[in-house]
């Protein structure tokens, strides 16, 4: 009588009964799922086809603000923004791997100070940084870069006034930035595939080249496409860095970004439904590119 009674009463304790116990735990996730994330979605794409004039004066206006958005200045932030995120997806899945191949390869002593060295500066912050390399690629032929291109014959450049020339500045600074994670992410991968693969491979009489291509890539197949699917999302969603580089002094447009427009639109120009109608145009852009570059990258094929 005395167990049945117990039991009675830990299963009367909410906090104690089985059945509410995982909807006690799951409870949190729920919670900032509906409101971190679905409610701004709902409301982000109500006010899509809304003028927002104030806190009370809001009007249905259709596809009016998706229009509005063959406008010259948002055209102008989608080249800018698809140009850099091509280039960043190239330089940023590239050049880690080659860093990383040659880190794990032992040919390179003391991999393990390079590895923090790599990875310092994702700790710094983008604003600084972004000080630093306004500075760095200034308009003076006193600069730091315009005297390096001097010592080679070049003249110097107004490095940050041209669309060229900025775009390259900023991949230089998302380089600096990120390609010590994209080490890490790649060293990870490396490290997982077994070393009987390589050993298999020295057998067939497979040199670096061949082993790179037929052992290393395959192995961090997983790795690869996660980096390229960060780096999509990181090049299309990309505002601080070109804020750091030109802050209010953007000639011609040349460093605005989807998100910067965007942002221009909502605070600087108070047209909210404006703002949520490019910020799920970006929203479908990204998952376009993503999808298209899984499906070539045959992650939804299955293996044999």
């Amino acid at each position: 009588m005395q167990k049945q009674s117990s039991s009675k009463k830990l299963h009367g304790n909410p906090l104690t009964n089985p059945k509410v116990v995982p909807y006690v735990f799951v409870a949190p996730f729920v919670i900032y799922f509906l409101l971190v994330f679905l409610y701004p979605t709902i409301a982000t794409v109500l006010m899509s086809f809304q003028r927002i004039d104030g806190p009370t004066q809001v009007t249905y206006i259709g596809f009016k603000n998706y229009e509005r958005l063959f406008s010259r200045n948002f055209i102008q932030a989608l080249q800018t923004t698809t140009r850099y995120a091509i280039w960043d997806v190239i330089v940023l899945t590239s050049v880690p791997l080659l860093f990383a191949v040659l880190l794990h390869s032992g040919l390179v002593k003391f991999a393990s100070f390079f590895k923090s060295l790599f990875f310092i500066p994702a700790l710094t912050s983008i604003i600084v940084a972004g000080i630093v390399f306004r500075l760095a690629f200034g308009t003076l032929p006193t600069a730091p870069v315009n005297r390096l291109v001097s010592l080679f014959g070049q003249e110097p450049r107004d490095w940050l006034m041209y669309a060229g020339t900025g775009n390259l500045v900023l991949i230089v600074l998302t380089l600096w930035r990120w390609m010590g994670v994209n080490i890490i992410y790649y060293l990870s991968g490396i490290q997982s595939i077994p070393t009987d693969l390589y050993e298999a491979a020295e057998i067939d009489g497979a040199g670096s080249i061949a082993k790179f291509f037929h052992v290393t890539l395959p192995g961090i197949k997983p790795v690869l496409i996660y980096v390229i699917t960060i780096t999509v999302l990181g090049g299309f969603s990309m505002f601080t860095e070109s804020v750091a580089l030109w802050q209010q002094n953007n000639p011609g447009g040349v460093g605005r970004t989807i998100v910067g427009y965007m942002y221009m639109m909502g605070f600087y120009k108070s047209n909210m439904g404006m703002a949520s109608a490019v910020g799920l145009t970006l929203l479908v852009i990204v998952v376009l590119v993503n999808m298209i570059q899984l499906v070539l990258m045959g992650f939804f094929r299955k293996e044999d």
